[in-house]
């Protein structure tokens, strides 16, 4: 190739629109998906609801019946078995 195609294909290069150019994407990528992903974080969030708990007397079980108690003291017994089994 001579000097001059080189100068043309250099300005033909150049004169891309700047949607051609992978970098720009790679740059609005990232914070896309994120937008994205927070997007859908959100939806999930407002479609299934936690159920607000009633607190009122009679409705709350004692914390001895609360699932994280419970595997608590289960560990705490086995730490006291015998070591010479």
């Amino acid at each position: 190739m001579s000097q001059v195609e080189n100068n043309a294909v250099a300005n033909i290069e150049q004169s891309k629109p700047w949607w051609r150019y992978p970098i720009v994407w790679m740059v609005f990528g990232g914070p896309a998906a994120v937008v994205v992903a927070s997007l859908f974080t959100a939806s999930l969030a407002i479609k299934h609801v936690d159920p607000v708990l009633d607190t009122s007397v009679g409705q709350v079980r004692a914390p001895s019946e609360a699932p994280a108690i419970q595997a608590r003291n289960h560990s705490a017994e086995q730490s006291r078995e015998s070591v010479d089994r």
